[in-house]
């Protein structure tokens, strides 16, 4: 039969050390004794193999060791990305993610944030679909909150890693009007019932400063469904000549668009992204995208969401700055086609 060894107790620990029960209780939670007390201690636990039990563990300290993760939507490849990274970073902090989808979905996100609270989760990093709604100053009120993207209504949560949309939108709209381009449908998988997202809204901005004409379509994250918006905008007899997706999994649906209308990129229409997933430079022709550092983000979130859980916070506000990554999906167009459609006219 299989070895079956009985878990050490910490009582056991207490005979081999010479000490009360609670005096290694302490010991092991690093409080209330000297140094080499804790050293002593921790060196009879290893050799008798005793482990905290982590029910009891939480119980003892308040904690439970998991940080809850809100992902807007994993159908997005960049989210997916992004909880990869967060979810290795906070392992080697000793901390456990708790990941969870809201599918898209404001309402479902809101029911998971609180789920997650009732949990007792230590602390909660969200990419937040309503970023407006009256429920994260309530979390933040008991639990550190954390948001990515946009920071969240009531201005209590003790960290934010936002995003200078203004200059990553600017940055998308002058490198497509550089090229020529006049007429441009933004892509965004913002909702009715979400709006004045502030990408959004430097978008028109933008645009009138411009002299872009720009039409913002949503459209959903999930590849199938991408596609098939991108499929009824170019299928139409005067399409854009330029796409701008706020987020790379959209402007995958575009491509897809293309090949089933046998289309052009960039030939029949130039396509750009926002979040420089690591595939878009691998697609064929690779994707102008806007580069936010998703390594960058992994780390101040983090950093942010374990200080505020130890107690510890150092500063409360992270701004990340994008870069354009220009590769051959927004190349010049060639062709009195082409040129045609960037200035708004019809082919014959």
């Amino acid at each position: 039969m299989p070895d079956r060894r009985k878990r050490a107790t910490i009582r056991e620990v207490a005979q081999a050390t010479g000490l009360s029960p609670a005096a290694v209780s302490y010991a092991l939670r690093g409080i209330q004794t000297s140094e080499e007390t804790q050293l002593r201690v921790r060196a009879a636990a290893e050799e008798l193999g005793y482990e905290a039990h982590p029910i009891a563990r939480a119980l003892a300290s308040g904690r439970t060791g998991q940080v809850g993760l809100l992902c807007g939507s994993l159908e997005d490849y960049w989210q997916q990305s992004l909880a990869v990274g967060i979810g290795r970073a906070l392992l080697a902090r000793d901390r456990y993610a708790l990941i969870v989808d809201a599918g898209g979905d404001p309402e479902r996100e809101l029911a998971l944030a609180r789920r997650l609270r009732d949990q007792r989760v230590d602390g909660l990093i969200v990419q937040p679909l309503d970023p407006a709604a009256e429920l994260w100053a309530e979390l933040a009120e008991t639990i550190p909150v954390v948001s990515i993207g946009d920071a969240l209504r009531g201005g209590r949560a003790q960290g934010e890693v936002v995003f200078d949309n203004r200059r990553g939108v600017t940055l998308a709209l002058e490198h497509l009007r550089d090229l020529g381009h006049r007429r441009v449908t933004v892509l965004t998988p913002t909702l009715a019932r979400t709006p004045d997202r502030p990408a959004d809204v430097h978008v028109n901005a933008e645009a009138e400063r411009l002299g872009l004409r720009v039409e913002v379509v949503v459209a959903p994250q999930a590849l199938a469904e991408a596609t098939d918006v991108a499929v009824g905008i170019l299928a139409r007899p005067d399409p854009p000549s330029a796409m701008f997706c706020f987020n790379d999994s959209i402007a995958y649906g575009v491509y897809a668009a293309t090949r089933e209308l046998g289309l052009a990129v960039p030939g029949d229409v130039a396509v750009c992204g926002y979040d420089d997933h690591p595939m878009s430079a691998l697609l064929t022709p690779p994707l102008t995208s806007v580069d936010w550092d998703i390594d960058g983000i992994v780390h101040d979130a983090v950093r942010l969401v374990v200080d505020s859980i130890e107690g510890k916070p150092r500063e409360r506000r992270v701004v990340r700055e994008p870069a354009l990554r220009a590769r051959q999906s927004t190349d010049v167009p060639s062709g009195a086609r082409a040129a045609r459609r960037a200035d708004g006219g019809q082919e014959p």
